[in-house]
């Protein structure tokens, strides 16, 4: 994609509709490859993506949403009529030698894509403009070139960043010095950035990289985790001067990412945020929102370790994961997979196994000689041909993206990257297992702990209340985060054992179904001439009729029990209708107690005789007629 003077840089692509069943984004490659070959605009094209999955040891063209969700592949290829330009996937620890396959197998898709954009580009392309270029004055070249001399060589060959570049900085400074009277600032440092160029890309054919590595050798590494000791999991992970600290979160299920996209309507539990400060590369800039390189290496990063994640159902918690680069020399999203696998182990998540990463490299020759490297850094990437992240546990691959400044690549070279990534992920393995091999037993004390219950979905109602009365008042009184899902999942979290546990008895006691035979506590709620009402459950009543107040005959309820009265009674009876009926007789371990005994009122007091005063016999032992009755007087002897 060449720019002129004349021609637009940027492509605007809108989606206008979704089927719900087929990812877009390959469409958005194939429209803007179509809209560049039609137009004025200098264009090394047409382009062509596809998706190809791995279901049940086949591979599948474009597949579906639904198929990608048992796919163990998800990748996109995008190839010119020549070759593979960009390759970018997830994957559930694929074996190393299906991606050649996959790749391959895409490729060939596009050539059919390609073919039409070409038909598209006779019927109604517009003339092409000349591509634009910039030669380089031939006597500034050989002016740098002898002005350099070796200084450049031992500038390059210098192992520590840092003083690599201030090394480079003064052989510019004294080239514009040197040569400025003669060439213009902007032609020296052209020419000078075209000879290191030449020298790195000329070493590393020989087999000699930056700072003296061999071409398959990882730069030093080393891994802690811990080192924040109030997060919920931390790990720094070292390779060269580059570092990362990652810092995970555990919350409840409720803190959820919500999508909101041409797709359907989905949620997140695993978040992967990836921060690139300006200090980190030295640079002074201004802090600002997270632009593509966030983005993109934050998702890179989070496709990687998705497939080692436990289930939700085994795990219910909400998973951050944040990755501030600390120092950048190269490949700094590969080390925030390698960090954010040491962190979640940290912080008791139970991943499957350990996940690394590592970027390699190539440099390719005139005479079709090329070089593969591993593990490359910032100049690597900056004038080699291709930076190709591949990350994976020692099963397999879990995420690929690969970018490339050449036309095309061929599958042979791909084929041989992938195989030689292997080695040094397994290699990066094992020194994180010197820091921690497996997850902890458990999750910090400082994260919340999330117990699980299940009630029935018909009771969801119960436990929600009226606009959601009940649950904000459970919230409140207990400090604990309450989700409620559709299928009567109950997920309760708190960092306090005592608060939750208080939380779970209040949710089962409000969807707790009366038992008959079971001895319930309540409280009386309303008196009538035949009984009273008790409130044995949350919302709960049952009757207890007049009759089963006591084993003796009660003339009038309220000798017995007030509203307010706390009173211990037994379900004895539940009708057709669904009626409880309720008895305080049966309950009781001493029925023939007299009037008030087993009972509380409403401040909490036993009604009982005091010890040693006289008790109330029996209402059946009293005398029929009392005072005023109608019935007659009670004489006395």
């Amino acid at each position: 994609f060449f720019i002129s003077e004349s021609a637009c840089s940027r492509c605007d692509l809108s989606g206008s509709i979704s089927d719900q069943e087929n990812d877009p984004d390959v469409l958005a490659v194939i429209g803007s490859s179509a809209a560049l070959v039609i137009s004025e605009v200098p264009f090394a094209g047409p382009v062509s993506a596809v998706h190809v999955g791995y279901i049940n040891g086949e591979l599948v063209l474009n597949p579906t949403l639904a198929q990608l969700e048992e796919s163990q592949l998800n990748l996109v290829v995008a190839s010119t009529g020549q070759a593979v330009v960009m390759i970018e996937a997830g994957a559930k620890e694929i074996l190393e030698e299906i991606i050649p396959q996959a790749i391959k197998f895409g490729h060939e898709a596009n050539q059919a894509i390609i073919k039409l954009q070409e038909q598209l580009q006779q019927a109604c392309g517009k003339p092409k403009e000349e591509a634009p270029g910039h030669e380089i004055d031939p006597e500034v070249v050989s002016a740098v070139s002898s002005a350099v001399g070796e200084k450049l060589s031992r500038a390059l060959m210098e192992p520590d960043k840092s003083q690599r570049e201030q090394a480079l900085s003064e052989i510019k400074k004294e080239l514009v010095e040197s040569l400025g009277e003669t060439f213009t600032e902007e032609d020296i440092l052209a020419a000078f950035e075209a000879r290191a160029k030449v020298e790195i890309r000329s070493n590393i054919l020989k087999g000699q990289r930056l700072n003296g590595r061999g071409l398959t050798e990882v730069r030093p590494i080393s891994a802690e985790v811990g080192l924040l000791p109030r997060t919920h999991g931390s790990a720094l992970f070292s390779r060269g001067q580059t570092q990362v600290l990652t810092i995970v979160t555990l919350g409840s299920t409720r803190q959820e990412q919500q999508l909101n996209g041409l797709g359907i309507e989905e949620t997140k539990r695993f978040l992967h945020h990836y921060n690139f400060p300006p200090f980190s590369s030295g640079e002074v800039k201004r802090l600002g929102s997270p632009g593509r390189r966030e983005i993109g290496h934050g998702a890179l990063a989070e496709r990687a370790l998705v497939p080692v994640l436990p289930k939700d159902e085994d795990f219910p918690y909400t998973v951050r994961l944040v990755s501030e680069v600390l120092s950048s020399s190269g490949s700094t999203s590969m080390a925030s997979v390698c960090a954010g696998s040491l962190s979640l182990m940290d912080a008791g998540v139970p991943i499957k196994t350990a996940v690394t990463g590592v970027a390699m490299g190539l440099v390719t020759g005139d005479n079709d000689d090329y070089a593969i490297l591993t593990d490359i850094e910032g100049l690597e990437d900056a004038y080699g041909d291709m930076d190709f992240k591949i990350a994976g546990t020692g099963e397999g691959i879990t995420a690929l993206q690969m970018d490339i400044k050449l036309k095309g690549v061929s599958l042979e070279i791909l084929q041989k990257i992938i195989s030689q990534s292997r080695e040094a992920r397994l290699f990066i393995l094992d020194k994180m297992n010197q820091a921690i091999s497996s997850s902890r037993p458990e999750v910090s004390h400082y994260a919340p702990r999330m117990q699980k219950i299940m009630i029935d979905p018909g009771k969801i109602g119960s436990v929600i209340g009226t606009g959601g009365k009940t649950i904000r008042s459970i919230i409140e009184e207990t400090k604990a985060t309450i989700d409620v899902g559709n299928d009567g999942t109950i997920l309760i979290g708190s960092t306090d054992a005592e608060a939750a546990r208080k939380a779970i008895e209040i949710i089962e006691s409000l969807t707790k179904e009366v038992e008959v035979g079971s001895i319930y506590t309540g409280k009386v709620t309303r008196i009538f001439d035949f009984g009273a009402m008790v409130e044995i459950l949350p919302g709960k009543e049952g009757l207890v009729h007049i009759s089963e107040l006591a084993d003796y005959r009660v003339a009038r309820v309220e000798d017995v029990v007030k509203v307010g009265d706390e009173v211990t009674v037994k379900a004895i009876n539940i009708d057709n209708m669904g009626r409880v009926n309720l008895s305080r007789r049966a309950a009781s371990e001493n029925p023939s107690q007299p009037p008030g005994a087993g009972v509380r009122d409403s401040l909490g007091t036993d009604r009982f005789p005091r010890q040693g005063a006289p008790s109330y016999p029996p209402r059946r032992d009293l005398p029929r007629d009392r005072p005023g009755s109608s019935r007659g007087t009670f004489r006395g002897r």
